[in-house]
């Protein structure tokens, strides 16, 4: 499940000599009040706006040694969508058919050979990829994931999926990407206007053994782009507010 391999991949611990930021740019500020299960539509301006479970390429099950607490705390106070930060000046990553907006002084963890994965050489057989786009914090306790999988591994279907709600309604599809035996706190469908026409996303924030997780997706042409943000719960009150606003600038482009 694509969910579980957000969680269960934890970064490499960082190197002393890595040292760099993302650059800045520009991005559409979003804010909302907080409902379970509500509609909401955003409505983009040009070209402003851009921004696991499937796999949680958050890293949910297993973070690096002292991430984590031996016992989960207790739940936030403000245990749904709280609130969103103005990404702005937040530098912009552009993937394989999405964009998001990093967090500041979050660094780029993919493996060298994961820029590869997904490429065939001399017919041999292409590995998949695990993630589109991985970044974390100096630590290596909060990480922000991007996993694309064909919509027909997560469910079965033999037209081309086009549309998020073809996999079913925001509750339905929890059972997607929500893991089994986590709490979620909150769902939300963001309906964004691209072009002529109204996009549909789904969010999700949930609990699961000691991580809390922001999770975003949305699907185009047969594919799902799914982001999650992930850190530890004792980390969410302080933190919550910056993964939740990089979770939710996913643009499918």
């Amino acid at each position: 499940m694509a969910v579980r391999l957000l969680l269960s991949c934890p970064p490499k611990p960082p190197s002393r000599t890595q040292n760099h930021s993302p650059s800045p740019n520009a991005r559409f500020p979003l804010s909302f009040e907080s409902r379970n299960f509500s509609d909401w539509c955003f409505i983009r301006r040009g070209l402003a706006v851009s921004v696991v479970s499937l796999t949680l390429a958050l890293t949910l099950g297993s973070s690096p040694p002292g991430a984590l607490s031996e016992a989960p705390p207790p739940p936030s106070r403000n245990p749904v969508l709280a609130g969103i930060a103005n990404t702005k000046s937040w530098f912009q990553f552009y993937g394989d058919g999405f964009s998001i907006r990093v967090p500041p002084l979050f660094e780029d963890v993919m493996e060298p050979e994961e820029y590869t994965a997904g490429f065939s050489f001399y017919g041999d057989k292409a590995k998949p990829k695990t993630f589109a786009a991985r970044f974390a914090s100096p630590d290596r306790s909060e990480v922000v994931s991007v996993v694309i999988r064909p919509t027909n591994q997560l469910k079965i279907t033999f037209l081309e999926t086009k549309d998020i709600t073809e996999l079913g309604t925001l509750k339905e599809a929890a059972k997607i990407f929500v893991p089994g035996g986590a709490n979620l706190y909150s769902a939300r469908t963001i309906k964004i206007k691209e072009d002529e026409s109204l996009r549909t996303y789904y969010f999700y924030e949930f609990g699961i053994n000691t991580q809390r997780v922001a999770l975003m997706t949305s699907v185009n042409s047969g594919k799902a782009y799914i982001v999650g943000a992930a850190a530890p719960e004792n980390k969410w009150d302080d933190d919550g507010v910056k993964l939740r606003s990089a979770a939710i600038s996913l643009s499918i482009v």
